[in-house]
C-alpha cells in the first residue's frame, strides 16, 4: 500500500507526518517546542510562511553540514533530527545574544514588557550577560494617529512585513537598506501616516517586541475621568466582550459582558453604554440605503450604484480610499457604529442630560487600532470638537483595569445604562465576519417583504473562509451577497467587481482576520484560528441569548427616531449619521526627487 506519509526521528522520538510538513510542526506532534521568533502560523489564512530570518529555530539534521531552520525545512523520509544538541544550543544562544546586543535594554518601561517574545526567549535561554558589545543601530520614532514605530526595538523578524504584504496586501512596510542600516519601513522611509497604511493594526498584533505598538490614550482618559467639569461616557464594541477575559486568564471565547460593564463603572465613567446600540442604528440607516438602491435597480435604473458595500470598518475605508478611490461611490454612506454613537451622544444625549457638547467626553473601547484614526478625521468633528474624543483598545483597557487595582474576576455583574445601552442580537454579531451583512439581512428582508422571517440564523453567511458568497431569497427576489475578511481577500473581491467578473447586490468587508474579533487591538492571538473561532462562537452565543434579535425591533432605536431623527435617511439622519469618502491615493516620491 502506497502512502504519502513521512517517517522521521526527532530527539529519538519516532514521528509520522504528511508530506510538506516542516520540522517545526513535526516536532510539536511529539511535544517538542522548538523556539522561534519570526515564524507565524498562517496556514489557515492560505499564506505559506517562509521567514527563516531569525535562525533561533535551527536544528541539527544528520547528514547535513549546516544547521537547518526548522520553520522552513521540510521533513523527509528517514530524517534524523536533533533539536537539543550542544551545537544547536550554542548556535541559538549566539544568535539571541547578537540580537540582544543591538536592542535597547529598557524593558522596565517598554509597553510590551511581560508580553514580549524576545524577552520571553531571553528568560528561556537564561541569558544574563551579552558577550557582544558595540554600536547599536538607532532610528527616529514614527508617530501616526494609531501606531507608533520604534525601530530601535525591531529585530528584523519580518513578521509585520509578511502580514502587511502577504495577508493584507496593503504594501505599507518592507525591508529597506542593507547591513547595519537595514530596517522595515514604508517606502523611502516615509512616515506611516504618509504611506498606504490603513491602520488595521495587524502588524502590531504580530510584532514580537515593542517595535510596533498602538498610540496609548489611557493617560488622557484617566485625566478626564478625574476632571469634575467633564461628563465622561464610554461605549464598548461587541468584539471586546469576547476577548477581554483572555487578559485575565480566561479561556478564549469567554463572554465577560457584565463584568466589563462593572469594570468600566468602577473606573469612574458617568455612563456606560453599548456600541451595539449604534450598530442597530447603523442597520436602520444602511439597511434602508440598501433597499433604496435595490428598489431603483429592480425598477430598471441602470445608474444606481451596486453592489452596496458596508462601511463600518475604518481600515477598510482607508484601504479603498487609498487603493480603490474609483469605487468610492459604491460604499454605503452610513458612518461606523463608533461614529454614529459619538454623534448621537453629543447631540441627542447631551441635550437629554443638560450637558454642553464641549463638556461631554466620549470614550470608546474598540478591538481596532484604526478607530483611533477614525475619530480624528475632520468630517467627524464639530467646530474642532470630535464626536468621539478617545478610542482605546481592548489591550489598553485591560492594562487600565489592572493599573486601577480592580480585581476583574471578583466584580459583580452590572448592566449597561439607558437609553444607549439597549441592543439586539443582530448588533452583537457585528464583531464577526459576516455579522454586519447578516444583521442587515434580518432587517432588510422584513422591511422589503412586510413578512416575518422564518429563521434568524443565516449560517451561509458565517464562517472563516476568507472569501464567501451566498444568495438570500427575499420572498422571490434573489439577493447575491459577497463577504471578505482580511484586506488581501478584500482586494481580490474589489478587483473582481472592478473587472466586471462578479455581480453582487451587497458586500461586507472587514479588514482583520475573523472580523473585529481578530482586530489589531485585541489580546494577541498570533494568527491562531482556534482562538478566533472561539471568540466568534461567543459572539453568536450572545446573539442567540438575546430577547430582541433584529435591529428594527430595538425599542430605544425606534424611540430615537420618533423623538429626534424622524426616519432613516431623513435630513437630520444624513447630517448626523452619514459621511463622505475621498480620494487619498498616496503619491510616492523619493526625497532626492524633491530636490
Amino acid at each position: 500500500m502506497i502512502t504519502n506519509n513521512i517517517n522521521l526521528t526527532i530527539d529519538h522520538h519516532s514521528v509520522t507526518v504528511s508530506q510538506n510538513t516542516t520540522l517545526l510542526d513535526a516536532a510539536k506532534l511529539v511535544g517538542i517546542d522548538i523556539p522561534s521568533l519570526c515564524y507565524m502560523k498562517l496556514h489557515d489564512m492560505g499564506i505559506e510562511n517562509k521567514p527563516a530570518g531569525c535562525r533561533i529555530c535551527v536544528v541539527e539534521v544528520e547528514g547535513r553540514r549546516n544547521l537547518a531552520p526548522a520553520c522552513v525545512t521540510i521533513a523527509t523520509e528517514g530524517m534524523k533530527v536533533r533539536t537539543n544538541s550542544i551545537r544547536v544550543l550554542n548556535a541559538r544562544q549566539t544568535v539571541l545574544e547578537l540580537i540582544l546586543s543591538d536592542h535597547p535594554a529598557d524593558c522596565l518601561v517598554c509597553v510590551k514588557s511581560g508580553n514580549c517574545d524576545l524577552q520571553s526567549m531571553s528568560h528561556r535561554f537564561d541569558i544574563r550577560n551579552i558577550s557582544y558589545k558595540g554600536e547599536q543601530s538607532t532610528y527616529r520614532e514614527d508617530f501616526s494617529p494609531s501606531i507608533i514605530r520604534d525601530m530601535d526595538k525591531c529585530i528584523l523578524c519580518r513578521r509585520c512585513e509578511m502580514m502587511c504584504n502577504e495577508v493584507q496586501t496593503v504594501g505599507a512596510l518592507s525591508g529597506i537598506n542593507r547591513g547595519f542600516m537595514a530596517v522595515v519601513s514604508p517606502a523611502f522611509e516615509q512616515d506611516l501616516q504618509d504611506s498606504v497604511c490603513t491602520y488595521c493594526g495587524q502588524c502590531v498584533a504580530v510584532c514580537p517586541t515593542g517595535a510596533l505598538t498602538e498610540v496609548n490614550h489611557t493617560n488622557e482618559v484617566i485625566k478626564v475621568l478625574a476632571n469634575p467639569k467633564k461628563t465622561v461616557i464610554v461605549q464598548t464594541a461587541p468584539a471586546v466582550r469576547a476577548a477581554l477575559g483572555e487578559a485575565f486568564g480566561l479561556v478564549p471565547g469567554t463572554l465577560v459582558t457584565r463584568k466589563l460593564v462593572a469594570a468600566l463603572k468602577e473606573l469612574g465613567f458617568d455612563y456606560v453604554f453599548d456600541t451595539d446600540f449604534a450598530a442597530d442604528l447603523t442597520i436602520m440607516e444602511e439597511g434602508t440605503e440598501l433597499l433604496q438602491r435595490l428598489t431603483k435597480y429592480l425598477s430598471g435604473d441602470t445608474e444606481v450604484k451596486l453592489p452596496i458595500l458596508t462601511s463600518c470598518c475604518p481600515a477598510w475605508v482607508n484601504f479603498f480610499e487609498k487603493q480603490f478611490p474609483e469605487l468610492k461611490d459604491i460604499p454605503s454612506s452610513a458612518r461606523s457604529p463608533q461614529q454614529m454613537f459619538g454623534s448621537i451622544a453629543k447631540t441627542f444625549f447631551a441635550d437629554k442630560i443638560g450637558v454642553k457638547r464641549e463638556d461631554l467626553v466620549v470614550v470608546s473601547i474598540m478591538p481596532c487600532l484604526a478607530k483611533k484614526y477614525e475619530c480624528q478625521r475632520d468630517e467627524f468633528k464639530t467646530n474642532g470638537d470630535p464626536d468621539v474624543n478617545y478610542a482605546i483598545s481592548t489591550r489598553e483597557l485591560a492594562r487600565l483595569i489592572q493599573q486601577a487595582n480592580i480585581d476583574f474576576m471578583s466584580l459583580k455583574d452590572a448592566e449597561f445604562d439607558k437609553p444607549m445601552g439597549e441592543s439586539s442580537g443582530a448588533a452583537v454579531i457585528f464583531g464577526a465576519t459576516g455579522g454586519v451583512i447578516e444583521a442587515a439581512v434580518r432587517t432588510a428582508y422584513e422591511l422589503h417583504t412586510n413578512k416575518k422571517l422564518d429563521r434568524l440564523d443565516y449560517h451561509e453567511l458565517r464562517g472563516m473562509e476568507g472569501l464567501r458568497q451566498a444568495t438570500i431569497d427575499f420572498d422571490g427576489t434573489q439577493i447575491k451577497i459577497g463577504i471578505a475578511h482580511g484586506l488581501g481577500n478584500a482586494r481580490k473581491l474589489l478587483e473582481s467587481i472592478k473587472n466586471g467578473e462578479c455581480m453582487y447586490h451587497a458586500i461586507e468587508i472587514m479588514s482583520c482576520p475573523g472580523g473585529c474579533i481578530g482586530g489589531g487591538g485585541q489580546p494577541l492571538h498570533h494568527g491562531d484560528s482556534d482562538i478566533l473561532k472561539s471568540r466568534m462562537a461567543a459572539i453568536y452565543r450572545e446573539d442567540a441569548g438575546k430577547e430582541i434579535r433584529k435591529s428594527h425591533e430595538n425599542p430605544d432605536i425606534l424611540k430615537l427616531y420618533e423623538e429626534f431623527l424622524g426616519a432613516p435617511l431623513s435630513h437630520r439622519a444624513h447630517k448626523l449619521l452619514h459621511t463622505n469618502y475621498f480620494d487619498r491615493q498616496v503619491k510616492f516620491q523619493d526625497e532626492n526627487q524633491k530636490q
